[in-house]
């Protein structure tokens, strides 16, 4: 186990031509993929922070979000993976650092390469503004 810090990354199946409950079950068919992945330190269904604590819902689950806790070495990684199971699929990724975030949306593979390349570029800026 290394001391690297984690990346929040929160992905979202973004297709409006699904439903509700198709977009669930890619979700969920990914998440139980990336808990196999040594690269994923901790993968579950995003849960909805708007909702007021102690309230209990089934709607607490967001439809189609999952989060997954990666150091940065493997940030790649697990994004090509992503793409390998979700090809030409709407996608929303947000990639969080301690409080620096950035949201990206892609279409397709292609997008997904070009996210891939940004979001080390970013994390690149912010090792180099960090004191670790």
């Amino acid at each position: 186990m290394t001391d690297q810090p984690t990346i929040q990354l929160t992905f979202a199946v973004n297709d409006p031509e699904l439903e509700d409950e198709q977009r669930q079950e890619i979700a969920r068919k990914l998440l139980r993929q990336l808990k196999q992945l040594d690269e994923v330190e901790k993968a579950e269904l995003a849960k909805d922070e708007e909702l007021e604590e102690g309230t209990r819902s089934v709607l607490s689950t967001l439809v189609g979000v999952l989060t997954a806790e990666v150091s940065i070495e493997n940030i790649q990684k697990v994004l090509g993976f992503i793409g390998d199971r979700i090809p030409n699929k709407p996608l929303v990724i947000k990639v969080k650092v301690g409080n620096q975030e950035i949201e990206i949306e892609t279409k397709s593979r292609k997008e997904l390469e070009a996210a891939e390349k940004v979001a080390s570029q970013l994390l690149d800026q912010m090792q180099g503004n960090s004191c670790d």
